[in-house]
């Protein structure tokens, strides 16, 4: 038997995929999306919010929660790389426990699991980046490779890369 998030996330992309197949997507759809697709164990931070707390200084630790594929086409600027399937948690033993850290992912599933390990492990001050990259990328924001500045977003698959609006997708 599948485990409940298993299930969710698959109701949640099939309604992804019937939604965006009778038009193209919304921001009101894409919340919907993310609101079932959530659980919602960890507080989640806007692209606004992180984007304004970046512009004071306010410096989280920004942690990638992708595949390594994923974060080297593009990634937030100063991101550390953690994974997700080949997280391990001793890549952050320098980290103090009350750190700001934002976890993302491409649109917050995958950093919402790592920010529940992340809490469970004494991690007291974590949040998810509501919508991810994507909804970093479809605000217009900068991402970056090894190379700097890029316009290339992974697009995680095609089913999910419907909810990627601006960048330049790509897949493996």
């Amino acid at each position: 038997m599948r485990s409940t998030w298993h299930h969710r996330l698959y109701l949640t992309l099939l309604l992804s995929l019937l939604l965006s197949a009778c038009k193209p997507p919304s921001d009101a759809t894409y919340n919907l999306v993310l609101r079932q697709l959530y659980s919602h164990s960890v507080d989640t931070i806007s692209v606004t919010m992180l984007q304004q707390e970046l512009r004071q200084g306010i410096a989280p630790l920004l942690l990638d929660t992708r595949s390594i594929n994923e974060y080297e086409v593009s990634h937030l600027p100063g991101a550390w790389y953690v994974g997700y399937a080949d997280f391990d948690l001793s890549a952050l033993k320098d980290v103090p426990p009350n750190k700001p850290l934002v976890v993302y992912c491409a649109v917050g599933y995958r950093s919402e699991k790592i920010g529940e390990q992340l809490q469970k492990a004494g991690y007291t001050n974590v949040r998810n980046l509501y919508g991810g990259l994507f909804g970093w990328v479809n605000q217009g924001l900068p991402v970056y490779s090894a190379q700097g500045q890029t316009t290339k977003v992974h697009g995680y698959t095609r089913a999910w890369g419907v909810w990627l609006r601006k960048g330049e997708k790509v897949y493996d």
